[in-house]
């Protein structure tokens, strides 16, 4: 049996420079972090020939397929089309968090099933070659609404700024912090899972049809993405980075009106009340996690102010997509 394990991500600054809509004219790119939370896929031998099914595939439903083109998940259907596969294996996906949360699992999850195929079947793909692969799969056989830095960053993991040219040309650069800084800036993070799941893909549509009218706000998101790192690879005060989120944050709302809600906006206004400096929702926006970056001495009364919603604790700079047995 092969288990394989790929890490969702947060995203501080970039995020929408990421679609080829906007980088192949402006050149894009991405403040983020691998979190540990993770994907897992194993990958087992099916005995085929003594059974009325080819391959067992298992998530939140299982499905039993004569053979490949059967199977209803489209992520998992056209990743064992690609690879070649047309039955003899089983295949069970399991989650630290669910789908829809702004976090990445959906890209997550292809990377971590295609290392898991390919590595079934004894090839060894690079971060590189596994992200190039999963944009792929993602924009161009399923032609859902991505970015590109959600399968970058599960499949190189690490606290990175990846810059954008083209899918398939993509550079990523690590953050290298000092322990002691890199352990401050985890104590000033603060998720609230604003209990809102959303399709990513659904929830772009319509930013990405404003793009040429957005470029402008969409520009001075890719420069706080040079404004972050500076911050953090200098001994700036931790607060200059919550405000720049702040303005991250206001400058996310002004691509589409679909980006938030009231009901986001109460909770946004209620963070910044207990003493959040700045903050975020992640992802492509309409739901899932509210990230707040506050001194730690403010988590406490942050705490109390979410008291019916459920919170979330990471550590970043999590390791990409391995195979963590064979």
């Amino acid at each position: 049996m092969i288990i394989c394990r790929a890490p969702v991500r947060i995203s501080f600054f970039g995020g929408g420079t990421d679609y080829p809509e906007y980088f192949l004219q402006e050149g894009g790119a991405v403040l983020a972090t691998a979190i540990d939370k993770y994907c897992y896929l194993t990958a087992s031998p099916f005995l085929n020939q003594l059974f009325d099914y080819a391959i067992r595939v298992s998530y939140r439903k299982v499905e039993l397929a004569r053979q490949v083109d059967e199977i209803e998940h489209r992520v998992f259907r056209e990743c064992l089309k690609l690879c070649g596969f047309d039955g003899g294996i089983e295949l069970h996906m399991m989650a630290d968090l669910p789908s829809f949360t702004g976090l990445g699992s959906s890209s997550t999850f292809t990377v971590c099933l295609l290392q898991a195929l390919h590595s079934f079947k004894g090839q060894f793909l690079t971060p590189q070659e596994l992200a190039r692969e999963a944009i792929y799969v993602e924009r161009q056989l399923l032609r859902e609404n991505v970015g590109c830095q959600d399968q970058v960053m599960a499949a190189f993991g690490g606290f990175n700024v990846v810059e954008f040219r083209t899918e398939e040309d993509f550079a990523v650069n690590r953050i290298t912090l000092p322990p002691r800084r890199l352990a401050e800036f985890e104590q000033h993070l603060f998720l609230v899972f604003t209990g809102i799941q959303r399709k990513a893909s659904d929830v772009v549509a319509p930013q990405l049809k404003r793009v040429k009218e957005n470029t402008p706000a969409l520009r001075r998101m890719r420069a706080m993405v040079d404004q972050g790192h500076e911050i953090l690879t200098s001994q700036r005060p931790w607060r200059e980075f919550g405000e720049l989120l702040h303005r991250a944050w206001e400058a996310k709302r002004s691509l589409d009106g679909g980006v938030s809600n009231a009901e986001i906006d109460a909770m946004y206004a209620r963070g910044q009340a207990a003493g959040a400096w700045g903050g975020k929702l992640l992802g492509a926006g309409a739901g899932g996690f509210l990230l707040f970056f506050a001194p730690p001495e403010t988590h406490p009364q942050l705490t109390a102010a979410f008291a019916s919603h459920q919170l979330l604790s990471v550590h970043v700079n999590a390791p990409g997509s391995q195979i963590i047995h064979s």
